[in-house]
């Protein structure tokens, strides 16, 4: 495949080594050619599972010594800056080794909202939208990204690959955008993603929003490289480098294999376990998203998340105004909404899963609880289910499939789909 320029895949049941990294990073960044040269990592917050660690403290290690600069821009997307002792446990490093080892290195959250810290790209014209969406959109769409990028010789972006609810699998260049991008492509293409909907989309590596997004970083100018994980536990089954479009590909048929779990059959039930990682239901939602597939028509999917106390710290003033609906209440009352940021109305529409409006009406197709710190008034204002995390004995969940109940322990990465 063009680009790519080497990988290594554990054996089932193992994970890749330390060794096999240092040895993958020594052929894809020969010294030689980053001796002065200025390096800008590129990584996820801390919603992402990943040895984000293992990679950083490898590739420092193998070119911190020969470069004039090796720091770190954290893809934030729209999420809330990390404080500098979050960024240290998110590289696995202690409060002495960033005093010391990595003081030189200098970490910057990404600032999507903040138009000084953005640089315009140009536009994505509307002929290539429509050709790009499938004839979904026709419109010119601006590009913007952050203006550090372009104060390096080359990015290189470091993060897993998953099933994911707006572009299929994430990762690669997704983490330009939106990791570091502008407002309004990432609100286009959120949009792009919800009305083709999570379920046509998520675990589908060739989307409309995937060649949305690989259009975008195709007019990023500075080089790129891209170490692509496949997570598994607190390691990784497979890490591939090469660009980011290459390295991407790669992770995504690995990731199919660990991250989509087939069924037999849709279920009634559904408990979903947010994964204490998120830390509101922005982000939590992937407990929604990952089980809608087995969701069966009718039933209920119960967020159980007691450590959620909020729905959003960026967006939920918006969200607590239009409220959680289906794709359809959005578009065919769409004079009404389209002044909102898209890429919250996608979410919404993410969460509440498939239904339909028709003359005022709207049907869901299926329940969406939330058994969360969330209020149950908060829950009311914006169209949610409540219950009260503890009504709930999750092993009353438990080894129940036959009867169409689902227990899902950790729930957020791994796609649930029916055969």
């Amino acid at each position: 495949m063009n680009g790519f320029l080497g990988g290594v895949t554990a054996p089932d049941g193992s994970l890749v080594t330390e060794a096999q990294v240092a040895e993958l990073i020594a052929t894809a960044c020969p010294q030689a050619d980053y001796r002065g040269k200025k390096v800008l990592l590129i990584i996820p917050d801390g919603t992402r599972t990943a040895p984000i660690g293992l990679m950083f403290q490898a590739l420092h290690a193998h070119l911190g010594s020969v470069t004039s600069a090796f720091d770190i821009l954290i893809a934030l997307g729209t999420h809330p800056p990390m404080p500098e002792e979050a960024i240290c446990q998110r590289l696995e490093i202690s409060a002495e080794q960033r005093a010391s080892r990595y003081g030189r290195v200098r970490f910057f959250n990404h600032e999507w909202d903040n138009p000084a810290a953005l640089q315009s790209l140009g536009t994505i014209p509307s002929d290539e939208i429509r050709a790009l969406s499938g004839g979904l959109f026709a419109m010119d769409v601006p590009v913007s990204i952050n203006r550090r990028v372009f104060d390096y010789d080359e990015i290189i972006i470091v993060g897993p690959v998953f099933p994911h609810e707006v572009v299929g699998m994430s990762g690669g260049n997704k983490y330009l955008f939106p990791g570091v991008g502008g407002a309004e492509i990432l609100n286009f293409f959120h949009w792009l993603g919800a009305v083709v909907t999570n379920v046509g989309i998520i675990g589908n590596p060739h989307t409309p929003v995937r060649a949305v997004v690989d259009r975008a970083g195709a007019m990023v100018s500075v080089p790129k490289k891209c170490f692509a994980l496949v997570a598994k536990g607190g390691g990784a089954a497979g890490v591939f480098a090469g660009t980011p479009e290459a390295a991407w590909a790669r992770a995504a048929e690995l990731s199919a294999r660990h991250h989509i779990v087939w069924k037999d059959r849709s279920y009634h039930t559904i408990l979903s376990c947010a994964s204490p990682m998120y830390d509101e239901l922005w982000v939590g939602a992937k407990a929604m998203y990952k089980l809608e597939p087995v969701l069966a028509d009718g039933g209920e999917l119960i967020i159980y998340a007691p450590h959620l106390h909020e729905v959003s710290v960026v967006h939920g003033r918006f969200i607590r105004k239009v409220g959680y609906h289906c794709r359809d209440y959005f578009l065919k009352q769409w004079d009404r909404f389209r002044d909102y940021p898209w890429g919250t109305l996608a979410h919404c529409t993410h969460v509440f899963g498939g239904g339909t409006y028709e003359n005022g009406v709207e049907i869901p197709r299926a329940k969406v609880t939330l058994a969360t710190g969330i209020p149950e008034e908060v829950c009311r204002e914006i169209n949610l289910g409540f219950r009260d995390w503890r009504s709930i004995r999750v092993e009353d969940y438990a080894n129940r499939e036959d009867e169409g109940v689902l227990l899902v322990p950790k729930s957020g990465e791994q796609l649930f789909k029916r055969r």
